[in-house]
């Protein structure tokens, strides 16, 4: 598979934003004063890396094996703040930035997947997206159960 010269512009993009999303996840986890929030951002974080490598593979004319539901992380979270301190205005601070950031990466996968000619690299974006989906419905989880996200 030979990729156009706009399709590899867009993977390096891609990969750029996944290596962002990695740093941003475990920067995060060492931040984080929950010890829920820290492991999720370590699951997103080992996620966004399974992401990468299939980036990689397609950069090198692979069409790996991915489905939509792969990666899902679970989010059985159990309350970890009752009243609002400084810890859990840092904790949600550091979920909304990340949650941005699904929310622009998801976003980013929406274009590409219209860009690609090749229907197997088409569906792993597709897949991928999918995954980034999910990944912002756990932070969000997360956060309606700590009382940090706030539908008005």
């Amino acid at each position: 598979m030979q990729l156009s010269q706009k399709e590899s512009s867009l993977l390096n993009e891609m990969k750029e934003q996944e290596k962002l999303c990695i740093e941003k996840y475990d920067k995060h986890a060492r931040c984080a004063h929950d010890g829920q929030l820290k492991n999720l951002f370590t699951q997103l974080s080992s996620a966004e890396g399974q992401h990468l490598s299939y980036l990689d593979q397609i950069g090198e004319g692979r069409i790996p094996q991915v489905s939509a539901a792969g990666g899902s992380i679970p989010s059985n979270f159990t309350q970890h703040y009752t009243s609002e301190t400084p810890e859990k205005h840092d904790d949600c601070y550091l979920c909304s930035d990340l949650l941005t950031g699904e929310k622009h990466v998801s976003s980013l996968y929406d274009t590409c997947i219209f860009e690609f000619r090749d229907e197997g690299v088409r569906n792993v974006l597709n897949a991928i997206q999918k995954q980034e989906q999910n990944h912002g419905k756990t932070l969000y989880d997360y956060m309606s159960v700590n009382g940090m996200y706030q539908v008005k």
